[in-house]
């Protein structure tokens, strides 16, 4: 088995377009994968996604996912024809005993350790090896996250130093090379608005406003310029700020 290191990917570093190979995206919903997404359908032949409902409060996610999904085909044309079966895990369990401001009654703040207690212990290694499982049963070359060590929370399983420790893991236990790819890696959330914006145009600008979801308190009751949320919880201020960054 050849060393395995993650891809991380910017907008001026995206490989060219691909005509074959799979891959499984990790898909809640929100604005980072909606862009994975559309991504991956630019760039395999072959693309499945995967979701978790693990007890997030947010859990309006989960509807957005369907609604992004299935809108989708309208906006990217002949390549959303690519978008294969969606895999929904039940790991609430999980969330019980990851407890944070995002799975239990919490104020959102920063905590003890210099995390804010919106931080899930663990998060994305439980997800990426959970999906590992399904990626291998599927037969994908990658999986494609919408990991960012740019995002001010800091969290340390979104590292691409962290992935490729796990990707690693990861390849080694399944006995198989298993990429792992994050195009979102090195963005700020302004070039993740200016990526979507070049692999979908304002349509695809305008379906992740009005669809996809990041508010952590899981409000959709008011229509900002950048989409619905409270305003005023960590993933709405940056996906605010990104927005504005963007020009958009």
């Amino acid at each position: 088995m050849s060393d395995f290191q993650p891809l991380t990917h910017t907008l001026a570093q995206a490989p060219a377009e691909q005509s074959g190979g799979r891959a499984l995206v990790l898909f809640s919903g929100g604005q980072d994968s909606a862009t994975c997404l559309a991504w991956a359908l630019r760039r395999y032949g072959e693309v499945e996604t995967v979701g978790f409902d693990y007890g997030q409060r947010h859990a309006v996610e989960l509807e957005a996912r369907e609604a992004v999904r299935a809108r989708l085909p309208h906006v990217l044309g002949k390549d959303a024809g690519r978008l294969g079966t969606d895999h929904m895990v039940d790991l609430r369990g999980y969330g019980a005993i990851a407890d944070s401001a995002l799975t239990s009654d919490q104020e959102i703040s920063l905590g003890e350790r210099g995390l804010p207690t919106t931080f899930v212990p663990a998060r994305n290694l439980v997800f990426l090896t959970v999906a590992a499982a399904i990626a291998d049963r599927i037969g994908a070359q990658a999986m494609i996250g919408g990991m960012c060590e740019t995002d001010h929370a800091g969290y340390p399983d979104c590292r691409a130093e962290t992935l490729a420790a796990l990707g690693r893991a990861i390849s080694l236990g399944l006995g198989h090379d298993l990429r792992i790819e994050t195009p979102l890696m090195h963005l700020t959330k302004a070039g993740t608005w200016h990526l979507a914006q070049a692999l979908g145009g304002e349509a695809l600008v305008e379906l992740i406003v009005e669809h996809s979801h990041t508010c952590y308190r899981g409000e959709r009751g008011v229509r900002h310029a950048w989409g619905y949320g409270c305003g005023t919880c960590p993933a709405c201020e940056l996906r605010a700020q990104g927005h504005r960054e963007a020009g958009l």
